[in-house]
């Protein structure tokens, strides 16, 4: 696990998705004091999901790849790997037919045991979200073990999705690793919709 500097990885994050990108979005991860932590530039019309998280905006410096296991598969199984070591971090898994009217994930870990999950807020809210108005933002609740150990709130903004991430109550219950993995797929996958 601890093959790459973790040092690197915050419990909480700002993050911003590109407003205009021609073929692909572009994804910014910003650390409290407001530089820029990861970089991720997703790759438009793949049919197989494959996202490099990146430390810097020039794409030189891979962090963390995220790759889907099939293709087009509404209940999509997401490998995290660390970029440097090519180790297995965990997984994601979209629960497909549940997300179609509250978005919901399985994290995983590295042999594909569930550990937890993420939710979106409220029932209700998602299906107004989804059916009427998507301007009203969204808030994930990340829970291992059965405890809520992170909340991912999307900021009001109708021209630019952005997330306050706040996973400080989950040290010592979840790979680091997996905090940034959780918001890209949340901002790659999710952020379809708005």
């Amino acid at each position: 696990m601890q093959s790459t500097a973790l040092t690197q990885y915050r419990s909480t994050y700002v993050t911003k998705k590109a407003f205009f990108n021609f073929l692909g979005n572009a994804f910014r991860l910003y650390s409290p004091d407001g530089s820029l932590a990861f970089f991720v530039k997703q790759k438009a019309f793949k049919l197989k999901e494959q996202i490099t998280v990146f430390a810097d905006e020039g794409q030189q410096d891979a962090m963390l790849g995220i790759q889907a296991r099939s293709v087009l598969d509404f209940s999509a199984v997401y490998d995290i790997t660390d970029a440097k070591s090519q180790e297995k971090v965990g997984a994601l898994q979209r629960q497909g037919v549940k997300s179609l009217f509250r978005d919901e994930w399985s994290i995983l870990d590295a042999q594909d045991n569930v550990l937890g999950s993420v939710k979106e807020d409220s029932g209700l809210l998602a299906l107004i979200r989804r059916f009427l108005v998507q301007i009203i933002p969204q808030t994930f609740r990340v829970q291992v073990e059965g405890h809520e150990v992170a909340l991912i709130k999307q900021r009001f903004n109708p021209f630019q999705l952005g997330y306050d991430v706040d996973f400080s109550n989950a040290e010592g219950k979840l790979d680091p690793r997996m905090y940034v993995a959780i918001v890209v797929l949340l901002l790659a996958i999710e952020g379809r919709q708005n």
